[in-house]
């Protein structure tokens, strides 16, 4: 089907808008959008041998254009460390919140009382949050329950538990970012 450069192009005719639709459905960087859709028609056309025509090719591109968009994301975190993120970072045991008097990473005061100060303005937005999410935040991240647990202790559903979380993350942010740009 794509022998030719006409077949090509045609492919990349028929199919480019609606891959660059769904790439600013996930990122809204124009730019970064297209760099993405050309990037997954080069794979698709260097691995279009391999496709075995069990799906329609709309549906192979797309699959591929969403693995680039995850690798896209993955990078950028790591390039990108955002310490309100990293509070609710599994790795990092849940201990950011917490000051550790003798740990040597504070080796001055007025770190500790930055640290201190980042700690109560978390605290303050904890406090802003809805009862109910608040102590679905404070039992996941902090007491690090499991979320079976939390499920049944707050008489939800492991769907809306997420729900939560996330829209509780979202007002955490925007209550941190807020704080800090005072």
């Amino acid at each position: 089907m794509v022998n030719t450069e006409l077949d090509k192009a045609h492919m990349i005719e028929e199919h480019s808008d609606y891959l660059l639709s769904f790439a600013m459905s996930k990122i809204r960087d124009l730019d970064l959008a297209k760099d993405l859709v050309q990037d997954t028609f080069v794979s698709a056309l260097s691995k279009w041998d391999s496709f075995e025509h069990r799906s329609k090719v709309r549906t192979w591109l797309t699959s591929i254009l969403n693995r680039k968009i995850i690798d896209h994301w993955r990078k950028a975190e790591t390039r990108y460390s955002d310490p309100i993120s990293q509070f609710f970072d599994k790795d990092s045991g849940g201990r950011h919140w917490i000051i550790d008097k003798k740990s040597p990473e504070i080796s001055t005061i007025e770190q500790a009382i930055t640290q201190e100060e980042t700690i109560q303005e978390l605290r303050d937005c904890l406090s802003k949050l809805p009862e109910k999410w608040n102590g679905i935040i404070t039992s996941k991240y902090l007491e690090e329950k499991e979320s079976d647990l939390i499920c049944n202790e707050f008489e939800i559903t492991p769907s809306n538990l997420w729900v939560i979380i996330h829209r509780a993350k979202l007002l955490l942010r925007d209550c941190l970012k807020t704080k800090y740009a005072q």
